[in-house]
């Protein structure tokens, strides 16, 4: 059976239904996910790649958008930012796994799946844990 990838991010766009969407999830360690998607009848295209930045270096795009995502809620001074811009918020959206569903089964139709054994996860960040001088240097506990 084939498989097909739907990305968080990519799904959290799907649900919120704007057209252009700027997804921002909180990525912890004062760090977002972030990605700017324009919504189609069927699917939602990506415009970029997906990044993973500080909020106050979070890249924002020109123009009228919708800015969904609890990094909004996690991080005021982007949601400050976001506001600025003029977008339109919504900070209590995460992804759903009803819009993970939708997507996947639009995406099979379309004959987007692959072999399950070419599947690979998409990992923006490549540092998932921070050493113990770090989070000392922070004023944390080692």
């Amino acid at each position: 059976r084939p498989l097909v990838l739907v990305g968080t991010l990519a799904a959290l766009a799907w649900q919120i239904g704007a057209g252009r969407i700027v997804a921002l999830l909180d990525a912890r360690m004062n760090e977002v996910y972030s990605g700017c998607f324009v919504r189609g009848a069927d699917d939602v295209a990506p415009l970029g790649e997906i990044q993973l930045a500080p909020p106050d270096a979070v890249d924002l795009p020109a123009g009228p958008w919708h800015a969904a995502g609890n990094a909004l809620a996690a991080y005021p001074d982007l949601a400050a930012r976001v506001a600025a811009a003029g977008f339109t918020g919504d900070p209590g959206a995460m992804p759903a796994a009803a819009a993970v569903a939708a997507l996947g089964a639009a995406r099979l139709a379309r004959g987007l799946g692959i072999d399950p054994e070419a599947a690979a996860p998409l990992y923006v960040r490549d540092k998932v844990a921070r050493t113990v001088a770090e989070r000392l240097a922070d004023g944390g506990r080692a």
